[in-house]
């Protein structure tokens, strides 16, 4: 996806990041259709701008555990 500013958008850390600071997600949810997410440790990085069924579809798999780390 290229053309999105995310300059002003506001981030939240994922539930799913471990608390002890390390593996970190945060998304935005500022952006109809799409889910831009960045690793919290590098937040000036680049981030990744996913459509927003798959990402709704990624997470549905994590917490149905279909996924395995």
């Amino acid at each position: 996806m290229r053309g999105i500013d995310l300059s002003a958008a506001s981030w939240r850390k994922s539930s799913y990041s471990n608390s002890d600071g390390g593996e970190c997600v945060e998304v935005s949810d500022d952006f109809a259709g799409v889910v831009p997410v960045r690793d919290s440790k590098v937040p000036h990085g680049p981030a990744l701008v996913f459509q927003a069924p798959g990402w709704v579809s990624f997470v549905s798999a994590i917490s149905g555990g279909q996924l395995s780390s």
